[in-house]
């Protein structure tokens, strides 16, 4: 199972990047794929997640009306549309999957990407 998190770089703040998850080795189906973040000298925490059926997604308020998550299934990939960006988005973001939850505890995730770095300028 292999899941390739790619779509990183450097942007200012008040710009877009959209992040792309391809997802490999198994099917997902009825899993939930989440994206999680890591700053600097932080804990990874929890972002947005979506099943893979196309159910609704659900955000962190940190990025909720700023991030849009979702999925192609006949790509295989998942997405994160990252709008009005700020500073303190600044992180490395992993896509992930999983069919226990609770959704938005990392630690119920069994399928990691490499992650991906966002740096937000001021």
């Amino acid at each position: 199972v292999q899941l390739q998190a790619y779509g990183g770089g450097l942007v200012q703040a008040g710009g877009s990047l959209r992040l792309s998850c391809v997802v490999s080795g198994r099917t997902f189906s009825s899993y939930v794929m989440g994206w999680f973040r890591q700053a600097p000298g932080k804990e990874r925490e929890f972002a947005a997640h979506i099943t893979w059926s196309g159910g609704v997604p659900f955000y962190a308020d940190s990025v909720k009306g700023r991030f849009t998550i979702s999925r192609d299934s006949a790509k295989n990939t998942l997405y994160l549309q990252m709008n009005s960006l700020k500073p303190e988005d600044t992180a490395v973001y992993y896509c992930a999957a999983s069919n226990v939850g609770p959704w938005s505890i990392q630690s119920k995730y069994r399928y990691w990407g490499q992650g991906t770095q966002v740096t937000v300028s001021s």
